[in-house]
């Protein structure tokens, strides 16, 4: 199946970017710990990160991937570049306009994405200096993103897919220079995102220039294709990015607790990345071309069948995932994490906020995978509702548990806000005849769950009372919890034998 084939390709990379990023937390771990520098950097960090992921590659693939796709076929090459051609022409103008603007207003958008920093203290002061680097970033990896869209649409993943290799690769590069002539880690990570975002930007085209598809620069005009992207665009800024809005709120609130807890909130969300990159948004990016052939050519039930097979995959990794992290957080931390200026304590609240995250991993996933259900058919307002009412509903969250559970209500209201999200999409694309779940996929289900109980009781099991060093047991852990949902899954039916040797030979 070519979905599952494009889906491995990203996958694959996308996880050699996860473990990429492994060495990186865990170097910027041992360097900044969860003290003030690291807090800075992170509010710093997310601020180009969450523009990027909510504008460029969330709203903006969901409304230029099926247009482009659709004019490539409908009308050729030559029309489908000068599209791309004057989306990237507008798209330079308006970041150039924000970069700018966000230059000037830094003070005060710092002070609106971490309230709770102290505008006299250190930790401000250095988010401030930090983000001012680091937000051109923005506008080197938003255009970049439109590069990888125009890839995605031709059918070529893998270079869309390595690039993100190239910011782990950058920052990691970037520490150890740091740590070689004592420089301030800080700064230089900070420089190293900067720099990272050029080095996105000039790969992806070299890419579209191998592809014969280099795209011409071009003064930003009004035409009806640009409406009708802007119209797909702009609503599906709230509908594609409410998991990066919800981040918002959780920054917010930590910024307003103890010193670390920005930081915690960080290095847990990172853990959860791997699964979420190597399966969510794998399928995501594969799945939005896949649905907009299948609709374009009338095909609604093979259509259905591609929803189907997607949610199968996905919870067939996500679950088992969910399960380990949740399960083994704090030895995971432990042994990723626990070193240098990262100690016990920052392991111990980086792993309670680590299971609290995992609890929405598998709807987290299947908002992947069930959101290009409706942004293939383009329509984005209706995940633009759905996404508004989980936005208020996680602030009434976070609200109602940061009080007992300080930074770990953060995390727990982001999962409970993420499965209602999910539960409105399906609902929604039910009632529209547009998902129909068939009996493989709730045999297969009920299956994975009940893998994933055998594997649980396995990890629970062996952390009892074993007298190894964090590093061992985690290596233990890992082999365990595969061995045991393979074999529970084998024998449940949630896997079979030839699927087996597919993921490993894929894989």
């Amino acid at each position: 199946m070519r979905l599952i084939r494009d889906a491995f390709t990203v996958r694959g990379l996308t996880l050699l970017s996860r473990v990429a990023g492994f060495v990186r937390d865990a170097l910027t771990a041992a360097v900044l710990g969860a003290g003030a520098a690291a807090d800075a950097f992170f509010v710093a960090f997310k601020l180009a990160n969450l523009l990027r992921r909510l504008f460029a590659e969330g709203a903006f693939a969901a409304g230029f991937v099926p247009l482009f796709a659709r004019t490539l076929e409908g009308e050729g090459p030559d029309e489908a570049r000068r599209f791309a051609e004057e989306a990237a022409a507008w798209m330079a103008s308006i970041l150039l306009l924000v970069v700018i603007a966000a230059e000037l207003a830094m003070p005060w958008l710092v002070r609106v994405l971490a309230t709770g920093f102290d505008p006299a203290g250190e930790r401000y002061a250095l988010a401030v200096d930090l983000s001012r680097i680091t937000f051109p970033y923005l506008a080197f990896v938003s255009l970049a993103a439109l590069l990888s869209g125009v890839l995605n649409g031709l059918g070529r993943f893998a270079a869309a897919a390595f690039a993100p290799v190239l910011l782990n690769l950058f920052l990691i590069g970037a520490l150890l220079l740091a740590l070689a002539l004592s420089l301030p880690a800080a700064h230089a990570l900070a420089w190293g995102v900067f720099a990272a975002g050029i080095g996105q930007l000039a790969l992806l085209a070299l890419a579209l220039h191998r592809a014969r598809f280099a795209l011409r620069p071009r003064l930003p005009r009004r035409s009806p294709r640009m409406a009708r992207l802007f119209a797909l665009v702009l609503p599906g800024a709230v509908g594609a990015g409410v998991y990066q809005l919800n981040l918002i709120v959780d920054t917010w609130f930590a910024s307003h607790l103890e010193e670390g807890a920005v930081s915690w909130l960080f290095y847990a969300d990172r853990l959860q990345q791997l699964p979420l990159g190597a399966v969510g948004v794998a399928l995501g990016t594969a799945l939005l071309p896949a649905l907009s052939r299948h609709l374009r050519a009338g095909r609604v039930s093979e259509a259905r069948e591609t929803l189907n097979r997607a949610l199968e995959f996905g919870m067939l990794l996500t679950l088992p995932a969910a399960t380990a992290l949740v399960v083994a957080a704090p030895p995971i931390v432990r042994g990723l994490f626990e070193r240098g200026a990262f100690d016990a304590a920052d392991s111990a609240a980086t792993a309670a906020a680590l299971s609290a995250f995992a609890l929405g991993l598998p709807a987290y996933v299947g908002i992947k995978v069930l959101a290009p259900g409706y942004f293939a058919r383009e329509d984005t307002r209706t995940p633009v509702r759905i996404a508004a009412t989980c936005l208020l509903l996680n602030i009434v969250l976070v609200a109602l548990l940061v009080g007992p559970l300080a930074h770990v209500g953060i995390a727990l209201a982001t999962a409970l806000s993420n499965w209602i999200n999910v539960a409105l999409l399906a609902r929604g694309l039910l009632q529209a005849g547009h998902l129909a779940p068939d009996r493989r996929l709730v045999r297969r289900l009920g299956a994975v769950l009940l893998s994933c109980l055998v594997m649980a009781a396995v990890l629970a099991a062996l952390q009892q009372g074993l007298p190894l060093a964090p590093l061992p047991l985690l290596a233990l852990l890992v082999a365990a919890g595969s061995v045991s949902y393979g074999a529970a899954a084998l024998l449940t039916g949630a896997l079979r034998a030839g699927e087996l040797r597919a993921l490993l030979s894929r894989g």
